[in-house]
């Protein structure tokens, strides 16, 4: 476990800890384990520490499609997860749509300001004036009864039941090759959103980048390959590979940008 762990970075070792916490309990309660909403690395980070074996199963599920953020049972593999295992709700936002344009950032607002926890709601979905949200079962009355004006607009919500309701998002990683002096954060956004490296610093101070989904307030952060890299305003992107050094010893950095579909 020490040789796994040494892998990831510091400030993951409290949620790994966790995750340890999590597969303990399964196998001395003999009974699955579901996770509050977990983003993709937190997940990749779950498949990594505990694995798929012969005592436990890992299986995931956000409500939609191809989930950002996803549920997790962990199981004893006797278990047959159903849909309804995962305890999730789809809600539909109703609102004045001909007077008001609501954005993903006023939802999520709109969400954290009733005190929700962000492990307790998933992906914000919106195809034109269409808003889908996904929360957990055990909160979808509190959620219901308390999100009745985003922004100043006045909403409500029904819950879809029906799959075949459901937003489909299609999102394309597409890929383009840079050559950078090095992997320091300042430097890759510097480069990728064809900025001066003062604004690239200026924008991590400010709080609007994170690095796998996290805050990342630190300019000489050191990305890595597999890293989802999102700044507010501009847009996020994924570290695919290094593909060597140029002869002036530069890096040659492939990356892939997130495009919706």
């Amino acid at each position: 476990m020490e040789h796994l762990i040494q892998h990831f970075r510091k400030d993951e070792q409290p949620f790994i800890e966790k995750v340890i916490g999590w597969q303990r309990e399964v196998e001395d309660r003999f009974a699955p384990k579901l996770t509050d909403y977990l983003d993709p690395r937190e997940r990749f980070i779950v498949n990594s520490v505990i694995g798929q074996s012969n005592e436990i199963k890992i299986v995931a599920d956000g409500g939609f499609l191809d989930a950002e953020r996803q549920r997790m049972l962990i199981a004893p593999n006797y278990f047959e997860p159903t849909k309804e295992d995962f305890q999730i709700s789809i809600f539909s936002v109703n609102y004045p749509s001909k007077f008001v344009n609501l954005k993903h950032p006023d939802i999520l607002g709109a969400l954290l300001s009733i005190g929700l926890n962000r492990g307790k709601f998933g992906d914000i979905h919106i195809d034109g004036d269409t808003i889908q949200i996904s929360v957990a079962q055990e909160i979808e009355e509190y959620v219901a009864m308390n999100l009745t004006s985003i922004g100043k607009a006045k909403v409500q919500l029904e819950k879809v039941d029906e799959e075949s309701k459901l937003i489909k998002m299609v999102q394309e990683w597409v890929s383009k090759s840079y050559t950078i002096s090095s992997m320091r954060l300042d430097t890759v956004l510097a480069s990728i959103f064809n900025v001066s490296r003062q604004k690239s610093q200026n924008l991590i101070n400010a709080d609007k980048v994170k690095v796998n989904w996290t805050i990342i307030d630190d300019t000489s952060f050191e990305l890595q390959e597999g890293d989802i890299v999102s700044v507010r305003g501009l847009g996020r992107v994924k570290i695919l590979m290094t593909e060597g050094r140029t002869k002036k010893d530069k890096i040659r950095l492939q990356i892939g940008r997130l495009e919706q579909k």
